[in-house]
């Protein structure tokens, strides 16, 4: 959420009888170790500052990627990233988290790469039960291959948000009323890659990674985890209700954060599942809620 919020709510949530924790002023960046460990193809990490900052090396052999050591139900997740810079087509740079099984939940950004002086497309989607199908795009506002930018996830029983830089760019409610179901049961671990995938991510496959360009970088920094850690088989948080993020403040947006969502619809948003009559002749329920806001 956004901090200006966060650093509101901070005194009334340390009084708050059973509240076990707050959210803080800003995200604690702690060293890669301590939460994350590689997945596959270890060399092509590489490690700076004290395990601080990493940087993920994708080449025409294979790209790389990691993943929390601990699973989560419920929290705020974040990750500072550099995007690969200069002609990034055909590459993708994944943040995600992600359930275990056949019918897994997960929660997406992907930044898809493109040519040499053309935008970065940032795409989100929702799964739940295995199927997602929820995908938005939109461009950001900034180059992201130029320094650091914030890119996080709050999620708890009542909605899920992506945040740039604490802007909200996108909101999925929970609209199990509605029949339509939300990620509330199995826990997820978080990931990163970055990957080859020049069969759909520039311009549906047309653009193809140039090889020549490689090796390709994207750098990380500030591994932020603020969630309920539980074991992958758990079925619900023990301190459910009691953590920052389950407060009223924290269930939906406010005033200003829906001014700045519908900034980005307005501006930014290149594509929207909701609005797909193509794909989707009769859209999704919980799209009625999407239109409203």
């Amino acid at each position: 959420m956004a901090s200006f919020l966060w650093t509101l709510c901070l005194s009334a949530l340390f009084l708050a009888p059973g509240v076990i924790s707050a959210p803080p002023k800003r995200p604690i960046d702690v060293p890669f170790g301590r939460n994350y460990v590689p997945t596959w193809a270890f060399d092509h990490i590489k490690y700076f500052n004290g395990g601080s900052e990493i940087q993920l090396v994708l080449d025409k052999y294979t790209g790389t990627g990691f993943q929390s050591k601990g699973s989560y139900l419920f929290g705020h997740f974040s990750m500072h990233i550099k995007m690969v810079p200069g002609d990034s087509a055909g590459t993708v740079t994944a943040f995600y988290l992600s359930s275990q099984n056949s019918e897994h939940d997960e929660i997406d950004f992907e930044f898809l790469g493109n040519r040499t002086g053309q935008p970065y497309i940032l795409q989100t989607n929702v799964y739940t039960g295995g199927k997602g199908d929820k995908e938005q795009r939109i461009y950001l506002w900034f180059d992201p291959t130029k320094e650091f930018h914030t890119y996080s996830v709050l999620w708890n029983m009542y909605q899920i948000v992506f945040l740039v830089d604490d802007v909200p760019i996108r909101v999925f409610k929970n609209s199990k009323d509605l029949g339509v179901r939300f990620p509330f049961n199995q826990p997820m671990k978080i990931y990163s890659s970055l990957w080859n995938a020049d069969d759909w991510a520039t311009r549906g496959g047309l653009e193809k990674t140039d090889w020549s360009k490689a090796p390709f970088i994207a750098s990380y920094k500030g591994f932020h985890v603020d969630g309920c850690e539980v074991s992958v088989n758990a079925k619900f948080c023990e301190t459910q209700g009691k953590r920052w993020w389950d407060q009223k403040a924290f269930q939906d947006l406010d005033a200003y954060q829906y001014r700045r969502l519908r900034w980005v619809r307005q501006k930014y948003t290149i594509y929207n599942y909701c609005n797909d009559r193509a794909r989707f002749p009769t859209p999704s329920p919980e799209c009625k809620r999407d239109r409203d806001i």
